[in-house]
Parts: C-alpha cells; structure tokens; sequence
C-alpha cells in the first residue's frame, strides 16, 4: 500500500472513529476534556494494540496528526451537536466508516510485516474493533462487540474479501475498496435484516 494512501486511509478513519466515540460522550454529557480522551481511544486504540503485537512503534507516536484530528472531530461535534443529536443514525454512519477504513489499514499493514492471511484478517478486526471495546467501557456501556449486533464478524468478512481479492490477482486500490466496502455492505444488512448471532444462554435447571 502507498504510504501517502494509507496514511490518509489512518486519518479519515481516525477522524470517523473519534466522531462516534465524541458523539456519545457527548450523550453522557462528558465534559470536553473527557469527550476527547473518549474519541482518542476510540479512534487509536485498534490501531495501537496491532502495532505492539506486530513489534512496530504505534502509528500515533510517528505522526501527530492523529491527536489534532481528533481535536478537529470534538469542534465538529460541539458546532454541530444539535444536528447530530437528532440524526439517530449519526453514530452507527461514522463507526461503520471508521471500521471498514481500519479494517483495510489493519489487513494490509500485517501483510507488509510478512505474516500470513489468516494473521492479517485476526488483526484487521482487532484494528477495527478494540477501540471501540474500550470506548464501551470508558461510557460504562456493555461493549458493541459482545452483544448480538454483527460487529466483529463485519471485519472478518472485510478481510476475506481482501483475502480473496488478493488471491484473484486484483489491483491492490480495487482489493482495498472491495474490503472497505464489504464490511458497510455487511454491517448495514446486518441492521435492515436484523441479524445477529445466537445468545449463549444457560438455564437456570442446568447448573
């Protein structure tokens, strides 16, 4: 991947990221300094847990745009929070971008560090996800990804279209937006269709 592409691929879902996480934050009536830790952690979190387990320094450390895009996102959610307040759909529209744009960043990035599909799909979803586990908790809410909303299979889905983009011998910007886009795809079926996964559920009379 180009590095200019991927580093705009970074800020855009960064800039996505930090406006969900801001957004509801905002809901909780956190106060400014709170509302951007909240979308710091939502935007950076996935991509800093990927790049300690692949051994490289986390990508925010190198540039520090990162931090003044999420600065940009807070100002955009304060002008703007009357209208995002009545637009329901506001949060599920920028953390689905922000996923599908992680999810390519985090696929590719493995396979420039040399591991194998079945490694970059696993850290594809964990860019795309964990920020947003630890935006749950932060906002004392049970994390997204642990309810029955198709999450975190969104981000699989995402990597084996890659996976297969690749194998099929697609230019590398089509195989990009082939999986950006199959995640949306699946996360907005997901929605209009209510899928989600069956509950694990224990009765009471088989303890």
């Amino acid at each position: 991947m180009n590095s200019t592409f991927a580093t705009i691929l970074e800020i855009v879902g960064t800039l996505a990221f930090a406006i969900s996480g801001i957004r509801l934050a905002s809901a909780k009536r956190f106060d400014w300094f709170g509302a951007y830790a909240v979308g710091l952690v939502t935007a950076i979190g996935g991509g800093t847990t990927r790049d300690l387990l692949l051994n490289a320094t986390p990508f925010w450390m190198i540039n520090g745009s990162y931090l003044a895009v999420t600065a940009i996102a807070l100002v955009f959610v304060a002008v703007f929070r009357r209208y995002l307040v009545h637009l329901e759909n506001t949060f599920f529209i920028f953390d689905t971008i922000g996923l599908a744009l992680f999810v390519v960043v985090g696929v590719q990035k493995t396979i420039m560090f040399g591991f194998p599909y079945w490694v970059a799909i696993v850290m594809g979803t964990i860019t795309g996800s964990v920020g947003s586990i630890i935006r749950d908790i932060l906002i004392n809410e049970e994390p997204l990804l642990f309810r029955k909303d198709i999450y975190a299979l969104a981000c699989v889905a995402g990597g084996l279209v890659f996976w297969l983009s690749e194998a099929l011998g697609m230019d590398n910007i089509i195989t990009q937006s082939l999986c950006g886009c199959s995640v949306i795809i699946v996360r907005l079926l997901a929605v209009k269709y209510h899928w989600s996964l069956p509950s694990l559920k224990v009765d009471d009379n088989e303890r």
